[in-house]
């Protein structure tokens, strides 16, 4: 099962950011639950097989109020992909400082080497404020202005700044579909 963790605090935002993803899993019958981020527990963490950390709107920024809430990740060693919010909230968590940096609409990223299937110049779509940069973190691709994809040195951790619940979607089947070697 992979747990979808909802950082919206807006109900309507999850329709944008949360709902496009489970349509995603729903259609290719991939197993998975959706919880809000402050109803993590322990449980729900044991029994998921990969986690997916969904983004948010440019002015949905609670979480980063509640960084406490995911204090456990640090401690997880299964696959977990971030979107967006989620790859500020894993950078922070490890010792990332976030930056501002607004990018709003399509844009060409470079992928410098194969990320969950993703090589070579590919269009995404953006919408953040912030981007984080972390030392623990490999740099998989880029915009001009900041990194967009980035994998933990040690962990199975995956993080994209941009939307691929928008375009890309085939980035979140292949996370989704990935088997991993613990």
């Amino acid at each position: 099962m992979i747990l979808l963790i909802n950082i919206c605090k807006e109900n309507l935002h999850y329709y944008e950011f949360v709902k496009p993803i489970e349509d995603i899993l729903k259609n290719k019958n991939i197993e998975f639950k959706t919880i809000y981020y402050k109803q993590i527990n322990k449980d729900l963490i044991e029994k998921s097989e990969k986690i997916i950390i969904c983004g948010t709107s440019l002015k949905d920024n609670e979480f980063l109020k509640n960084m406490n809430y995911f204090q456990w990740i640090k401690s997880y060693n299964k696959p977990l992909f971030s979107i967006c919010g989620g790859m500020h909230i894993l950078g922070l968590l490890f010792k990332g400082k976030l930056k501002k940096q607004k990018e709003i609409g399509l844009k060409n990223i470079k992928f410098e080497k194969e990320f969950l299937g993703l090589n070579g110049i590919i269009p995404v779509y953006e919408l953040h404020n912030f981007y984080v940069q972390s030392k623990e973190f490999d740099l998989y691709a880029k915009s001009d202005n900041c990194p967009q994809a980035i994998k933990h040195k040690s962990k199975p951790f995956y993080g994209v700044l941009f939307h691929p619940d928008v375009r890309t979607k085939n980035l979140i089947l292949n996370f989704a579909t990935l088997i991993f070697m613990q």
